[in-house]
């Protein structure tokens, strides 16, 4: 779990309602069915008309990596790549077939397959490279999917203020109404420029980061596969992984 994501949220949260409190107003106020449905229901309907179905998914299901952090571990995978630089240089890289089961991470795995079958170092790097664009490709666009609802989601707001004005003007002779139609008008432009600030695009920006993080670990990979394949010394592979670290 990301602490910090959720500290971000609640700090947000709590200086809007803060504020909100202090000068004499009701949270409750704030709460607006109609308003939210328009902005939520408005801000979805865009993004999915823009994005073909595989990226909205995709964008969907990467949206809890701002919150659950995907686990990287950089250290333990040039640990791996070391000991494998140890076997092939010692009993070849066929002595590395027994190893492949014990990769869970399918890209690593596929890398040392290549690796086994006597590929060259050229060859695994041009194989996983594709791989990398591919993967890059389709994860960024997902990315977009959270930017495109921070554009659409205050645009949706302010038609919502317009259509609580509507209502307020179609009410002019019924005062009572008028309370509703002004505050749905008001709390849309609100929770609009809410969610794209605090939750779409903040979302957005860490799903780049995370997404940078992953690709340039798979670089990494092809890196100490290629230098394997090339039969390099193992303190000089270990030198050259160490600099991804930092």
């Amino acid at each position: 779990m990301d602490k910090l994501s959720l500290f971000g949220i609640a700090i947000a949260v709590f200086g809007i309602l803060g504020g909100q409190l202090l000068e004499g107003g009701s949270v409750f106020v704030l709460v607006q069915l109609a308003a939210f449905l328009i902005v939520i229901g408005g801000t979805v309907g865009a993004v999915m008309l823009q994005h073909p179905l595989n990226v909205f998914v995709t964008g969907m299901r990467m949206a809890r990596w701002a919150f659950v952090t995907p686990h990287l571990d950089k250290q333990q995978l040039i640990y791996r790549l070391i000991a494998w630089s140890g076997v092939a240089r010692k009993d070849g890289v066929l002595a590395l077939e027994k190893q492949i089961d014990s990769v869970s991470d399918p890209f690593v795995q596929k890398g040392l397959q290549l690796l086994v079958d006597g590929n060259s170092a050229e060859k695994i790097r041009e194989v996983l490279e594709v791989d990398i664009n591919s993967y890059e490709t389709l994860r960024w666009q997902a990315a977009r999917v959270w930017e495109s609802a921070a554009g659409y989601s205050p645009t949706i707001g302010i038609l919502g203020a317009v259509l609580g004005l509507v209502h307020v003007m179609q009410s002019l002779g019924e005062p009572s109404k008028l309370g509703a139609g002004i505050a749905v008008a008001f709390i849309s432009t609100i929770d609009g420029v809410g969610f794209a600030n605090m939750v779409y695009m903040p979302i957005a920006g860490k799903l780049k980061i995370l997404i940078t993080q992953q690709v340039n670990m798979r670089e990494m990979v092809i890196d100490g596969l290629s230098m394997i394949a090339r039969a390099e010394n193992s303190h000089f592979i270990q030198s050259k992984l160490n600099g991804y670290m930092s």
